[in-house]
């Protein structure tokens, strides 16, 4: 795994946005660079700003939750680490963010994001929070622990690594240096072993289920046995010797990568001592120098303030009568200010009661608006029910009408037929025209009180229509008075007001207000 290039945004000390491109020209001649700074520089967060993006979480500070983000730089709204890395499944770009409600620095903190992509194709290949280390740890062949023990050491961790077991240290090593091929030819031997064995009890099984053999086939069969047995056990002492060998080979391995290592870290380290011996004496002389560092920098601050002090002073006094000219003349402003400021109070005080008389004016308009409305409204229900009425009049005179028709024929025809001595055979008819004419008269009679009711109900009507008709007509003319009423009180009020609006008195009120407080303040 090769780390490419860093971003971030925002992280402690780190404020805004850094880049760090690991494949310039300058880092990839060099081979070995240090990252050098005094304490709270930021060094230990460029290590952090890796692991966030990598894994979402740090050495120092742990899992970086929605709950609480201690690495997001104090005052800031958000926050993010991305880093590029190579390894032997290719290149990839891990992204993590965090940031607060509208990325301000007093909201409350969102769920962090964390995403891994391809960095040719920039294909998206997990941004499940939870799956993203998985994946990771499946390109590169390394989670947080073995990361954090083997590539990016933490403050204080080195020894952490030394100390630790050879079980857990073995993994890491293996995939440092390359020597998983001494895994994998223990893994064959022991499987190779495990079939022989299950070979061995297959034919053992065999043979438990033969029959008895003669005296010459049991001696040739004891013979094999007796040589596969012996075979076996050669076998399985070769098996051990072979994992002796790869172990003790292994250890070999070990020890002389070891013995390089600290043989190449002694040779920097004499090299170092050399070189710095000729610095030494300059480290000692600046250690001295660096007791006086605070003093003499106090002093030249001190030397400075008194000349900016100086220059300041003889600036003012060219400036003092050009400042006292310039009071003067704000002073006669400030009275002309005041003049004007106490007409428009006159002006303003005057104009109050015609405003009140405007405001009523206006309200007791607006309810007489409403009250002819409502009268409108029970006008036009009347009409529409003095409408029904008519045609209900009209049908009940158009029935009784017809029922007098009807009544004439009847009594005409008894009258010219009063002699008909067939009359009497056909007394049942004349009973039932006579029933029938009983239950017209009767339909008559309740249509003639019906028409009477209607014609009360439609006088009545009328009356009330007549009395909401001069009502409405008298709020129309109130209307019209009070609209005419409030046309001359506005006409009045912006002759009062010059043609200029009241805000813009207003506002001219209060910039004379302002000048004569920088006025006061001037003099």
């Amino acid at each position: 795994m090769k780390i490419l290039e860093l971003r971030f945004k925002n992280l402690n000390s780190l404020y805004g946005e850094w880049s760090i491109d690991l494949t310039a020209p300058e880092y990839l001649a060099d081979g070995i660079f240090a990252i050098t700074g005094p304490t709270g520089s930021g060094k230990s967060t460029i290590l952090d700003a890796i692991c966030l993006a990598l894994y979402g979480t740090t050495p120092r500070l742990g899992k970086i939750t929605k709950s609480g983000n201690e690495i997001m730089s104090r005052q800031t709204g958000e926050c993010y680490a991305e880093v590029t890395f190579a390894a032997s499944a290719g290149k990839f770009r891990c992204h993590w963010s965090q940031h607060r409600a509208h990325k301000k620095a007093t909201g409350n903190l969102a769920d962090a994001k964390h995403e891994i992509a391809d960095a040719t194709s920039g294909k998206i290949l997990e941004s499940k929070k939870r799956d993203v280390a998985a994946v990771i740890e499946k390109k590169t062949g390394m989670n947080f622990e073995r990361f954090t023990r083997s590539i990016l050491l933490a403050q204080g961790g080195f020894d952490t690594f030394l100390k630790a077991d050879s079980d857990r240290r073995a993994p890491i090593l293996e995939q440092i240096t390359g020597s998983e091929i001494y895994s994998e030819i223990s893994i064959r031997v022991h499987e190779r072993q495990r079939d022989e064995r299950e070979q061995l009890n297959l034919l053992q099984a065999e043979t438990s289920g033969i029959t008895l053999l003669t005296k010459e086939q049991e001696a040739e069969t004891n013979l094999e046995l007796t040589e596969k047995q012996i075979t076996a056990t050669k076998t399985a002492t070769q098996v051990q010797e072979i994992e002796k060998a790869l172990a003790w080979h292994t250890g070999i391995d070990k020890l002389r990568q070891e013995i390089i290592s600290l043989a190449q870290e002694a040779e920097k380290l004499n090299t170092t001592l050399k070189i710095f011996i000729p610095q030494r004496e300059k480290l000692d002389r600046a250690k001295k120098a660096a007791e006086f560092e605070g003093a003499y920098a106090n002093l030249v601050s001190t030397r400075k303030q008194q000349s900016d002090d100086q220059k300041a002073i003889q600036k003012e006094e060219t400036q003092l009568p050009q400042a006292t000219d310039s009071v003067a003349q704000k002073e006669a402003l400030l009275k002309d200010s005041e003049n004007l400021t106490l007409a428009a109070k006159n002006r303003q005080k005057s104009i109050t009661p015609l405003l009140q008389k405007v405001r009523t004016l206006d309200q007791q308009l607006a309810d007489r608006k409403k009250t002819i409305s409502k009268e409108e409204i029970e006008a036009k229900k009347i009409e529409q029910k003095i409408t029904a009425d008519q045609k209900l009049q009209k049908q009940i005179k158009s029935k009784f009408s017809t029922a007098q028709k009807d009544a004439k024929i009847i009594e005409n025809y008894l009258h010219s037929n009063t002699g008909d001595e067939s009359l009497v055979t056909q007394l049942a008819g004349i009973e039932e025209q006579f029933n029938n004419l009983i239950s017209k008269q009767q339909n008559i009679s309740a249509g003639k009180v019906s028409l009477i009711e209607a014609e009360k109900q439609l006088k009545s009507a009328i009356k009330e229509f007549s009395r909401h008709s001069r009502k409405a007509a008298s709020h129309t003319q109130e209307l019209n008075d009070a609209q005419r009423q409030v046309g001359n009180k506005k006409t009045s009020l912006n002759t009062l007001l010059e043609k200029h609006l009241l805000r813009e008195y207003r506002t001219e009120k209060e910039t004379r207000l302002r000048e004569m407080a920088f006025f006061k303040k001037i003099a």
